[in-house]
This record gives C-alpha cells, sequence and structure tokens, in this order.
C-alpha cells in the first residue's frame, strides 16, 4: 500500500497538476500486486523509444552487438552497462518506456550462425559470412554489408531465413524475450512493452513498420512475430493484427518508420497496383497504423526543401539520406519525395478524403532512435551510433554509415535522434498505448521539451492566466484529435505551450504549420510563426522572423543560454480560415542552436574536419495534428 501511495503522489504533483480531478480511477496493469492511479486527464508526459534493436537482430548481432534485450533494458532504466566495444554507458536521464522491437525477419539468425559448428555449415555464402564474423569486428561488418545487398536482391540463403526452418529458433528467442521484458516491467515507474519490427521491403526501398502490443505475455506469447519475407505490401500484417485481437481479444498497433527512404511507397495516392485507392484500403491503414515515427537517426520524415520551399526550416537532417533508398540500391527522383515526408502525406490524406471520403493518413508522430547498438539514446552529447561499428571513437565521424562498406551515406549525416513523448495518463503498458493509439503523442529530435497543443473555437488570450490544460480539455481537444462543434463563421484557435528540456538549451520559437486543400483539390501549407523569444525585439521583415543568434562555441562543443526563451507560450487563432476546406494543424518547436554529436567528438578526439560536415544544428519537436473537416 505504501507504494501504491508514494507512485499516486508522484503522479499527482507534476508540473501539470489538474484541479478536481474528481474522477480518478484504479488502474490495474502488468504485475497485478501493483495499483497504479490512472488520472482523468493526462498530467505529464512520458519520455520513451519505440524503436530499438539488440543482439537478436540479424543486422545488429552482425554489425557487432552482443547485448541482449536485459541490457537494453538496464540502459534504459538508468543503469551502466557496458556497449558492445568495452565502453562504459548510461543515461544521463532515465526513460519511461522502451519497446525492443527486434526485426521479426531471421530473428537471431546470425548469432545461430556465428555460433555454428563450422563443419555443418555447407553452403559456401553463409560459410563465407561465418568465417567473415569470426575474423573481427571488420569482418563483421562485411559480412553484415553482403546480407543487406543479398536482402535488396531477395537472395539471402535460405538457411539464413526460412520462417520454417528457423521456427524452433524463432520460438525459443521469442519466449526468451518475452520473458526478460515482463520482468522488466514495472507499471508507474517503467513500461516495457512488447513488440518486434515487420521489416517490409521493395528492392531496398523501405516500408518497413514496428508492432506493438498492448497485453500482457499471456496473450502475447500466443502468437509469433510475423516474418515479411516474400511481402512487398502491408496486407499481411494487417491481417496478422486482425487476427491476434479476435483470437485473443489484445490490441495491437503498427508504427510505419522511415518514409524518407521509401522512394515514394510509403504514402502514396493509389493502392498498390497503381488504381484508385479505396475508402475501404484507406480506412484499415488508418486504423492499424494511428502513428508514424517522424524523426531517427537515419535522418528526418517531417519536411523536404523541394516539397516546402518557403519553409526555411525544412529539410533538417535530410542531407545524404534523401539520395537513395534504405539500401543504396536505387536513387530517389524528385518525383518520389511527395510519398516520402510526413507533411506531404498528411496533405495527401486531405486530398483522399475528399475524394473518398476517408482519409488514410490521419496519423500522429513520434520519434524514436532506431539504435542497433541495444542503447536507447538521442543525446547529442551521449551519442552512441547507429551500431557497434559507430560507437564513439575517432573515426567515427568520418567514417561510412557502415564503415568499409558502401552504404551511399557518411556515418556524420547521421542524427543522434529522436524520441517519443506521450502524453499518458499512468505509466503502464495499457496507458501509454492507449495514448499513442489516440495521437496524444509528439516526436522530437532528442530534447526532452515539454509541448501542450490544444485545438478549441474560443480560446482567448486570458486562458493562459488560468488553469489553462483543464480549459483546453474542457473546452477543446488535444494533439492528435479532430476538431468538432463548429457553428457560424468563426476561426479555430489554439492553445499552445512549449517549455525548454530542464537541462537543454533555449527555445527560438513556436510555429504552427497548416496544411489545408481547396475546392479544386489541390493542396497547401503554410508556416505561422506564433511566439517566439525577444519578440519585442525581433520584429518580422518580410514576413520572416529574423534568425535567434548563436552561441555555440565549437572549438569547446557549448552554447549559451543568453538568447532564447525558457518557455513560451500563446493562444494563436488562424487569420486565413475557410469553413468550407479541410485543414490540419501542427506545432513545431525550434530550439536555439547547439553544437551536434560531430562536434562533441571533434573536441572530445581533437579532429580537424572538412567544412561540408556540420558541426550545429536546431532540435525541434513536432506534434501530432489536429484536423478540421467542414460539417
Amino acid at each position: 500500500m505504501r507504494r501504491t501511495a508514494i507512485i499516486a503522489a508522484l503522479l499527482l504533483g507534476s508540473a501539470f497538476s489538474l484541479s478536481g480531478c474528481d474522477k480518478i480511477k484504479q488502474a490495474v496493469s502488468g504485475k497485478s500486486e501493483i495499483k497504479v492511479v490512472e488520472t482523468e486527464f493526462p498530467e505529464r508526459v512520458f519520455w520513451g523509444d519505440t524503436h530499438l534493436h539488440t543482439a537478436n537482430s540479424v543486422d545488429a548481432f552482425g554489425f557487432g552487438n552482443r547485448l541482449g534485450p536485459e541490457e537494453a533494458l538496464r540502459f534504459a532504466r538508468g543503469e551502466e552497462v557496458t556497449s558492445s566495444t568495452g565502453q562504459k554507458a548510461k543515461l544521463a536521464r532515465p526513460l519511461d518506456f522502451l519497446v525492443i522491437a527486434d526485426h521479426a525477419e531471421g530473428l537471431g539468425a546470425t548469432k545461430a550462425l556465428y555460433d555454428a559448428p563450422r563443419l555443418l555449415i555447407t553452403d559456401p555464402t553463409l560459410r563465407r559470412w561465418y568465417d567473415l564474423m569470426h575474423q573481427g569486428p571488420k569482418g563483421s561488418l562485411q559480412a553484415t554489408g553482403e546480407m543487406l545487398q543479398a536482402r535488396s536482391q531477395n537472395k539471402l540463403p535460405g538457411g539464413l531465413n526460412d520462417p520454417a526452418k528457423a521456427e524452433e529458433r524463432t520460438r525459443k528467442i521469442w519466449n526468451d524475450h518475452l520473458d526478460t521484458v515482463d520482468r522488466y516491467n514495472e507499471p508507474g515507474k517503467f513500461t516495457a512493452f512488447f513488440g518486434f519490427e515487420y521489416t517490409l521491403m521493395q528492392g531496398g526501398n523501405n516500408l518497413h513498420r514496428n508492432v506493438i502490443f498492448r497485453d500482457n505475455k499471456d496473450r502475447v506469447a500466443k502468437i509469433m512475430p510475423l516474418d515479411p519475407t516474400n511481402e512487398l505490401w502491408p496486407d499481411k500484417l494487417w491481417d496478422y493484427m486482425d487476427g491476434y485481437e479476435k483470437s485473443t481479444g489484445g490490441k495491437v498497433l503498427a508504427i510505419p518508420h522511415n518514409a524518407n527512404l521509401s522512394n515514394g511507397l510509403m504514402f502514396m495516392m493509389t493502392d498498390p497496383s497503381g488504381g484508385p485507392m479505396t475508402a475501404a484500403q484507406a480506412r484499415r491503414r488508418a486504423a492499424h497504423e494511428p502513428v508514424v515515427e517522424i524523426t531517427q537517426i537515419k535522418g528526418d520524415s517531417e519536411a523536404h526543401p523541394f516539397l516546402s520551399p518557403n519553409d526555411e526550416f525544412a529539410g533538417y537532417g535530410t542531407a545524404g539520406w534523401d539520395l537513395n533508398n534504405l539500401l543504396n540500391s536505387q536513387p530517389t527522383k524528385p518525383g518520389d519525395l511527395a510519398g516520402s515526408y510526413v507533411r506531404e502525406a498528411l496533405k495527401r490524406g486531405l486530398i483522399l478524403e475528399q475524394t473518398i471520403g476517408v482519409n488514410p493518413y490521419k496519423f500522429g508522430v513520434i520519434g524514436s532512435t532506431d539504435s542497433h547498438s541495444s542503447l536507447s539514446t538521442a543525446d547529442d552529447n551521449n551519442f552512441w551510433g547507429k551500431h557497434p561499428g559507430v560507437e564513439p571513437g575517432p573515426t567515427r565521424a568520418t567514417d561510412g554509415f557502415v564503415p568499409g562498406i558502401n552504404s551511399g551515406r557518411m556515418n556524420w549525416q547521421s542524427l543522434a535522434s529522436g524520441y517519443a513523448a506521450v502524453w499518458a495518463r499512468a505509466n503502464t503498458r495499457t496507458s501509454i498505448f492507449d495514448a499513442i493509439q489516440r495521437r496524444e503523442v509528439y516526436g522530437t529530435t532528442g530534447p526532452r521539451m515539454t509541448v501542450r497543443f490544444f485545438g478549441g473555437w474560443d480560446f482567448k488570450g486570458d486562458d493562459l492566466k488560468g488553469d489553462w490544460v483543464h480549459a483546453g480539455y474542457r473546452r477543446g481537444v488535444p494533439m492528435g484529435s479532430d476538431l468538432g462543434g463548429h457553428k457560424g463563421t468563426g476561426a479555430p484557435s489554439f492553445i499552445v505551450s512549449a517549455l525548454k528540456d530542464p537541462v537543454g538549451a533555449n527555445l527560438d520559437r513556436v510555429q504552427i504549420v497548416k496544411g489545408w486543400v481547396d475546392k479544386g483539390g489541390k493542396s497547401h501549407e503554410k508556416v505561422f510563426d506564433v511566439v517566439w523569444s525577444d519578440m519585442g525585439k525581433r520584429k518580422p521583415v518580410g514576413g520572416k522572423v529574423p534568425a535567434v543568434g548563436d552561441t555555440v562555441d565549437l572549438t569547446r562543443a557549448t552554447y549559451a543560454n543568453s538568447i532564447g526563451a525558457p518557455a513560451l507560450a500563446s493562444v494563436w487563432t488562424d487569420p486565413e480560415f475557410d469553413p468550407a476546406m479541410r485543414a490540419f494543424y501542427y506545432v513545431r518547436v525550434l530550439e536555439i542552436p547547439t553544437p551536434n554529436w560531430v562536434s562533441y567528438d571533434a573536441v572530445k578526439y581533437h579532429l580537424t574536419l572538412t567544412p561540408d560536415i556540420p558541426r550545429k544544428q536546431q532540435e525541434r519537436a513536432y506534434t501530432s495534428a489536429i484536423w478540421y473537416t467542414p460539417a
């Protein structure tokens, strides 16, 4: 009972405490002996990673990862672990939740190959990869590069990737994984989800999804991760999800990621055959995939300068990632970009809804890492790279993305990104899952900024003087929702609030990105600066707010919070609202310039880098949108 009381006190004592939480209910989650208080409204944001790989992933082990799920969970909870390259690793601040999303395809296969007696390996390709992996880290990276190339050409040896032959191995690894995850799930303190990655790909065009279960082990243990081998589209995954929910009564969702590497296939305007998308197809996608991953190590998928030429902040983290597909097997054409970026997908969703009556792309957004090192970190000053081949060291800034392999990217193009921020009613599987399902989430490139966003019809500036969070829920809707209740000709108004990361940089500005579709079916977008630091001095010129300034000292990899603001808040009313047009609104929060991970490496290892390698950045947060639909 004392434990329950402590947890309740922590929740009720948060910064956004709501008056009148008179409908608090008791939720029993995870371990049955622990009762966790679930509040009426989300009172605090929970930070996590929905996309982490361990040594059980076929490529991660090949990259040199020797840390399993247990080490991954310990690291996420804030414990010190020893990385695969023998270095001590620890988060400065623990996460609240974690989803280990190992690849279902070839689960544990490279480890099994590595551990197999060489005399029993008869396939010459597998024997070559066995020998390379046993040569050491360089050989292991070479073997993994060849595996990825074979995967892009559908030429993987059956012994490595045959689901039938691997069933016994997969079942054992999956069951062991469930036991480990369950052991670390601690409702009210740290949530460990069950999940896996469905690594769907078409010749290197990325159509990957992470699959996350709401449920406890008793339900999830009844199924196995679904292997995507030989599939081209996500329909079989959605069948699998439907089957799971029907047979167990549980809940499961999927999160697409790296749309930026899909060469236009992630957010198509058509069905897979190239014909018109039907309402049933659109409805099915929206039902299974309520959010997408907008930012991660392999680039940022919010917006591209080619698609958004009037947005001076478009193109964050696109360098290098917009040239080719995931496996560098097919160049990206300008015509591919519209199907590869989130903002354009939100606009496409409005067009499709106007045409067929259903919006397949009415999704929220989160960030996550996609780290293959078992180390979930998006901190530039504590970045452990995509995989063990690029863990901290003097050459990783100038190495290739996979050292020694022609991956088409340099490692300095990797981002120390991102995290998922979830406005949930408690830190439990059910509460966090439900918040993701209702899209009350946002993504950041790493900093833990606290962002609130409410839409309604009668918000005024004076609301910020009172309990505006309560007002936001009572008189409006939070991020991820539909605006309803429009009457007359009034325009929607929005409450937006952003607090800096408590240990991070000040804020430059808060923007609202609006997209809409006109009566002729053409989509449009506009970025509004709604509140920024030093507004009295930084008067807009030609419609643009002047730059915030720059305090970055590259010789020491430091910055100063002498510019910017620790908190920004405003109530904004759309000045160009047309009640006849569908629209969406989302928030983008920008920090002041800070050093990126390359700069921290440059100072630590005394590097001299060429001018073409970026050394600073303006990190950011993206909220899920709020949609308006004409009556």
